[in-house]
């Protein structure tokens, strides 16, 4: 028996990864429908790709349309854009928390969300912390299917300038080749590999539910 075409449901489509996502997505045949989630339309239109506008802040308004097989959160901030640290914990922790909880009440089995390499909730290091402590929240709803997506620094440009992160950007790039060992891990990854790597972990089995930058890059070598 074939098995049936999936819906998508998309939170943070218009950042670096959720839009890479959306478009590998909307070339999936195993995808029947992609629903993004958001504040603000995407630039751009197709037959399979449904938007929903809205305050994520207040993530339940979105319940009745939030019906699906599978959540891709790529929510995150950026200290430029939300200098305020209550203002960033409510985005970076509270929404990816949200909508996990959301699809945990909705029983939607397959919950994929991107943090960050490093993330703890015990880091003296409030980006770190705060990561940790939204993958500590979403892993204890105990969703079956959870992968928690730790990417080193993402290539790519983006909207929003992170406090020095043109130059280490450019630095990575010169030590990528001579990272190794313990310190591979920190090369610098793709937003297009992270998309991949992610419906690859929706589509596929995998035993950990941490999935850290180079695994990322290894399931989809």
């Amino acid at each position: 028996m074939e098995q049936a075409l999936k819906t998508a449901l998309v939170l943070g489509a218009t950042g670096l990864v959720g839009g890479k996502l959306v478009e590998q997505l909307l070339h999936d045949d195993r995808y029947a429908m992609v629903r993004v989630f958001g504040r603000r339309k995407l630039d751009r239109e197709h037959p399979r790709l449904e938007e929903f506008i809205g305050d994520l802040l207040q993530f339940e308004s979105f319940a009745h349309d939030f019906v699906g097989d599978e959540v891709f959160c790529c929510i995150g901030t950026t200290k430029a854009k939300t200098p305020d640290q209550n203002s960033y914990y409510k985005i970076d922790y509270g929404i990816p928390v949200a909508a996990a909880r959301l699809a945990q009440k909705k029983r939607i089995n397959t919950f994929l969300v991107v943090s960050a390499l490093g993330a703890d909730p015990k880091s003296p290091i409030f980006y770190n912390r705060v990561k940790g402590e939204m993958e500590a929240s979403v892993l204890a709803l105990d969703i079956p299917k959870t992968h928690i997506v730790q990417p080193s620094l993402i290539g790519g440009n983006r909207q929003e300038k992170r406090a020095g992160e043109s130059l280490f950007k450019g630095l990575l790039g010169v030590l990528n080749g001579i990272m190794i060992g313990p310190l591979q891990k920190y090369r610098m990854i793709l937003p297009d590999t992270i998309a991949a790597a992610m419906i690859w972990l929706a589509n596929n089995e995998f035993g950990e539910k941490r999935v850290e930058s180079e695994q990322l890059k290894e399931l989809v070598a």
